[in-house]
């Protein structure tokens, strides 16, 4: 099947070299023409596992392509995904201009029947908002279908080809796009759950939102761990056995970050309220997961005798999560922020996302080479982004290069005992 991708971002682009793998013809748009460019030599724009080789592979045998012309790459797709951005807007609502600038000029460029589909994250009511926007220049026929995705970064390609299942949202029950789309993904042999657009677009918001309250509990169970003699490892162990809970998202640290939960989450409590509900619970998640930021500085704080002006804090991480280079609402920037703001010094290592956290913070810290060369001469070391070589580093030769041994291991990945036996003092979260 012709398919054409618009937009080339973390979905975008991971959804159009899937498909390209699967065998389809894809052409991907966007209007970046250096990110076009770099896509046609092979060059991804962002880190992913198994991208690059796909990538190249794909282009080799003609099964994708990339084109800043509209026109051009939806001109013989059958089906036309949109996979533009949906950030929040400065009161916390989802952001559709870009969703919808892609409809209207889907609506000048299109020329005959087209299966549009939103794959952006997108509140409920878009999928109509985009029908109306393009019928007002295109007066042919089409569908516009929601199929949100469910693709975490850094595992975003095995996440598309090994989906729990396929979420597809339609207009009409028994239109031509149901065939299309049940065509398309008749591969995957996953559960597919159809319904109309706003559930559809209901379900990708609440998925993410339930997720974020899930950390956010365990967050607030290590706080009060942290009180007592308990260890919220094995608190976690022990709930997450009960299968109505299950263990996934029950690992405490610095708060949720990335591109998805809060953006989603902030989205559901808006597009609630300007449906008249007061979404309590999700404005309380907001609240905590902010705060949580505030007791990893405490902790850091308490490590230099409740001094933070002056002090040298090695910061190891800064994306938001490991195997990946993205550091928005990054928990590690947000935290070297606070640090920042109340006079310390900061000196930091990520494998991969020093240039996306150098176009946040600029020169207001130093960028170490290593995980040895940021420990130098600094007071204390925060464990921020859990990327496995870290658990692995030479602890006995960082405690020689720390000038003093003290540890803040905001994502619990070392064991309190073994670092106590090696002379630091550590301290994680709820252990």
């Amino acid at each position: 099947m012709k398919l054409a991708i618009i937009g080339t971002g973390y979905v975008g682009l991971g959804v159009g070299v899937c498909f390209a793998d699967l065998g389809h013809k894809v052409t991907c748009v966007d209007v970046d023409k250096a990110k076009v460019t770099k896509l046609k030599k092979g060059i991804p724009t962002i880190y992913e596992e198994d991208l690059p080789e796909m990538l190249k592979k794909n282009l080799a045998n003609g099964r994708i392509n990339f084109t800043t012309s509209l026109s051009q790459g939806i001109k013989e797709a059958a089906v036309i995904f949109i996979a533009v951005g949906t950030p929040q807007d400065q009161n916390g609502k989802a952001d559709l201009r870009y969703v919808l600038q892609v409809a209207h000029d889907l609506g000048k460029n299109l020329k005959n029947y087209k299966v549009i589909v939103d794959k952006s994250t997108v509140p409920i009511g878009t999928g109509k908002m985009v029908k109306q926007t393009i019928a007002k220049n295109y007066k042919g026929e089409f569908d516009v279908v929601s199929n949100p995705e469910f693709q975490r970064e850094g595992t975003a390609i095995s996440d598309f080809l090994n989906p729990d299942r396929i979420v597809l949202g339609f207009e009409k029950p028994n239109s031509h796009a149901v065939k299309i789309m049940k065509e398309l993904y008749a591969p995957f042999k996953k559960p597919l759950v159809i319904t109309n657009l706003e559930s559809a677009e209901m379900i990708k918001y609440a998925a993410n939102s339930f997720l974020a309250i899930k950390i956010t509990f365990i967050n607030e169970i290590a706080n009060i761990c942290d009180n007592y003699e308990a260890d919220v490892k094995m608190v976690a162990k022990g709930i997450g056995l009960d299968s109505r809970i299950g263990d996934k998202f029950l690992e405490p640290g610095p708060g949720y970050g990335g591109s998805c939960f809060p953006k989603d989450v902030s989205a559901l409590y808006y597009f609630a309220r300007a449906g008249g509900y007061w979404f309590n619970l999700l404005e309380t998640v907001m609240q905590i997961n902010k705060h949580q930021r505030e007791i990893i500085v405490a902790k850091i704080k308490n490590m230099v005798d409740g001094k933070l002006q002056g002090k040298k804090i090695a910061v190891l991480g800064l994306a938001f999560k490991p195997n990946t280079d993205d550091v928005r609402e990054s928990p590690a920037i947000d935290i070297i922020q606070i640090l920042l703001s109340r006079k310390a010094k900061i000196k930091a290592y990520d494998p991969i996302a020093k240039d996306n956290t150098h176009k946040i913070l600029g020169k207001k810290i130093t960028y170490s080479g290593n995980p040895y060369l940021c420990a130098k001469g600094n007071d204390v070391l925060l464990i921020a982004t859990d990327w496995p070589e870290f658990k692995n580093l030479n602890w006995k030769k960082i405690k020689k290069l720390l000038k003093a041994p003290n540890i803040v291991d905001a994502r619990n990945i070392l064991e309190p005992a073994e670092m106590k036996e090696m002379g630091f003092k550590y301290v994680g979260i709820g252990r």
